[in-house]
């Protein structure tokens, strides 16, 4: 039978392997949800500039209906004035 001393070093060795496989797969994993992370942060940037040109157009549109209805207004009091 071999002496325990000589089964240290290969089962050292073998476990280093293991780990060492176990970093390689541990990283790869990491890249994947960091790509996985860009793209998500990626669609939430583009989501965010989407409202905010919607909240810009709103705005202009609603600044627009509003000048006019106070164009109306004045007239209408104008109107009034005059009757």
């Amino acid at each position: 039978m071999a002496d325990p001393a000589d089964m240290i070093v290969p089962m050292l060795r073998e476990i280093r392997t293991e780990i060492s496989a176990f970093r390689e797969e541990t990283m790869e994993r990491f890249d994947i949800m960091e790509r996985r992370f860009k793209t998500l942060e990626d669609a939430q940037t583009s989501f965010k500039q989407a409202l905010t040109a919607d909240s810009l157009l709103s705005r202009l549109v609603t600044g627009e209906f509003e000048g006019r209805i106070e164009a109306l207004e004045r007239r209408v009091s104008e109107l009034e004035d005059h009757s």
